[in-house]
């Protein structure tokens, strides 16, 4: 029917958490620390559409390559003006990648990343 949401487990919980609400303005739903296990669950939504479950776990492995590892290739979220997004986030203190054009679509995007070097695409709506 749809996608519920999507799990990203990260590094540093407290840098995660930052990036998420503050960089990219996603919303809290819910924080959770899950002392049984030490780790941290924060469900974040854009607007009121809940999208991603950020955890925290003891020591997680590393991501084993960028971007070509099996698995989830990157998280691509749809902006109104990408030229805009750009400029926000580079403002923020983010390295964005140039503003690309969709061989088959026509319309503009770029990557990025978050803390733990998850690829981020920004794409036209």
């Amino acid at each position: 029917m749809k996608i519920h949401h999507i799990a990203i487990i990260c590094s540093d919980y407290k840098i995660s958490k930052k990036f998420y609400t503050e960089v990219l303005g996603l919303n809290i739903i819910r924080e959770v620390y899950r002392e049984e296990r030490q780790s941290y669950k924060l469900d974040l939504a854009i607007g009121d559409h809940y999208v991603i479950e950020l955890f925290s776990f003891p020591a997680p492995p590393h991501r084993p390559s960028r971007p070509e590892a099996c698995g989830l290739r990157h998280l691509a979220f749809s902006v109104e003006n990408v030229t805009e997004k750009r400029n926000e986030l580079v403002k923020k203190g983010l390295h964005c990648e140039d503003i690309r054009i969709d061989e088959f679509t026509g319309k503009e995007f770029f990557f990025t990343q978050d803390p733990d070097q998850l690829p981020l695409e920004f794409y036209e709506m």
